[in-house]
């Protein structure tokens, strides 16, 4: 029997999988690990949520099959946030769709708009499912820089100068998963009057909309006049509601490109579970007091972390936004890579990071940490990562 399967021929080890199998190893055997790994929220969801979730839940006539594309009321309460939040009009029958989470949509995405041999302009480093949604779809990855400067202009240009055939797709993520680098609306108007010269769709993934700090919100390429002929933008409830685990997630914009979501969506799910679109409703309706908490609950995480890492022998930059701090190895072990320096950190202070490579091979020299434990177990984490640097001859 053949087991040799097209696609999985064309996925590489998942490099962060390594990682987390030993951190899973080391908590079997009763070691404390501090897990800054994954972006996984620790506190839930608002109490008038979840109390929606259940009372719908109650009801005989909520457990039957749900709707592919969203519920009404839920496609409308996204409309309203877009409204509210970006001063964008959207339709919600022809322009917003429910996905199960980002992740999901982009993936269905790219099963939808490209075929075997397609060219797709995707950043590196990225969150993975920018690259292998497309790749397992069947295209070919350019990749492009994440770092919004001049050079990326230059690479768009010359991608779609020397590539044959001619690239189809741009993907876009600011705030950056894993950089945590942002862009204004500047950028995005640059980058709808590139798409539309160049006939390039983009799919914008706007996942930690609501995680920026310092006072800076994060702009949407929907808010750029024009940008529903070229893009469609993916956002998340799982960070700015913490409801990671609900996955609950949108796709908003061109008509197009939605509709060919939807008819995949309808070959392939039934939509969530409909107390689960009832309950979002009641998020994205209802009081807002959660979004604004998160926001300063993630912003002095960022400052705890970076200040006692600082102290620790570990610079840091502070993230602009996202839960995530892009973290540069300590100089002295930058030859060691992202991957052992993980695997070293994780046995030797007891502290879990996601390794750099793993988001592409531009991530080399870096590691991803996730402002997922409280300030308390930030702090033990700093002392930690001193003991081990000083083991290694790193720190005073």
């Amino acid at each position: 029997m053949n087991t040799d399967f097209y696609r999985m021929k064309r996925l590489p080890p998942y490099v962060i999988a390594e990682v987390n199998q030993m951190r899973a190893a080391a908590r079997q055997e009763g070691r404390d690990i501090i897990d800054l790994g994954m972006g996984n929220p620790d506190q839930p969801p608002p109490a008038h949520v979840i109390e929606k979730l259940c009372e719908v839940a109650q009801k005989p006539d909520a457990h039957g099959y749900s709707q592919s594309k969203g519920i009404p009321g839920l496609r409308k309460a996204q409309a309203n946030y877009y409204g509210t939040r970006f001063g964008v009009d959207l339709d919600p029958e022809t322009e917003v769709i429910v996905t199960m989470g980002s992740k999901e949509g982009l993936g269905s995405l790219a099963n939808a708009i490209t075929a075997p041999g397609d060219v797709i302009l995707a950043p590196n480093p990225s969150y993975p499912i920018h690259t292998f949604g497309f790749i397992i779809a069947g295209a070919t990855i350019r990749a492009v820089p994440t770092t919004p400067d001049e050079e990326y202009w230059r690479a768009l240009d010359n991608a779609m100068a020397f590539t044959v055939p001619r690239p189809s797709v741009l993907v876009v993520n600011y705030p950056s998963n894993p950089t945590a680098e942002v862009v204004d609306l500047a950028f995005y108007e640059r980058l709808v009057a590139w798409a539309k010269e160049n006939e390039v769709w983009i799919l914008s993934d706007l996942a930690y909309s609501e995680l920026y700090y310092d006072g800076n919100p994060t702009p949407s390429i929907m808010q750029v006049p024009g940008a529903k002929d070229v893009a469609v933008e993916f956002t998340s409830m799982s960070k700015t509601y913490s409801m990671a685990g609900w996955r609950m997630g949108f796709a908003v914009g061109n008509k197009a490109l939605i509709g060919a979501l939807t008819r995949v969506k309808s070959y392939l799910d039934y939509g969530a579970f409909t107390p689960i679109q009832a309950a979002a409703c009641a998020a994205l309706n209802g009081p807002q007091d959660i979004v604004e908490s998160n926001r300063q609950l993630y912003q002095k995480r960022r400052d705890v972390m970076v200040e006692a890492f600082g102290r620790a022998g570990w610079d840091i930059p502070a993230p602009k936004a996202s839960m995530f701090a892009w973290a540069p190895l300590p100089p002295a072990l930058k030859d060691m890579g992202s991957l052992e320096f993980s695997k070293q950190l994780l046995t030797q202070a007891q502290v879990a990071v996601a390794p750099g490579v793993g988001y592409g091979e531009e991530g080399e020299g870096f590691v991803r940490i996730a402002m997922v434990e409280n300030e308390q177990r930030l702090r033990q984490a700093a002392r930690n990562v001193k003991r081990y640097l000083s083991s290694a001859s790193v720190s005073d």
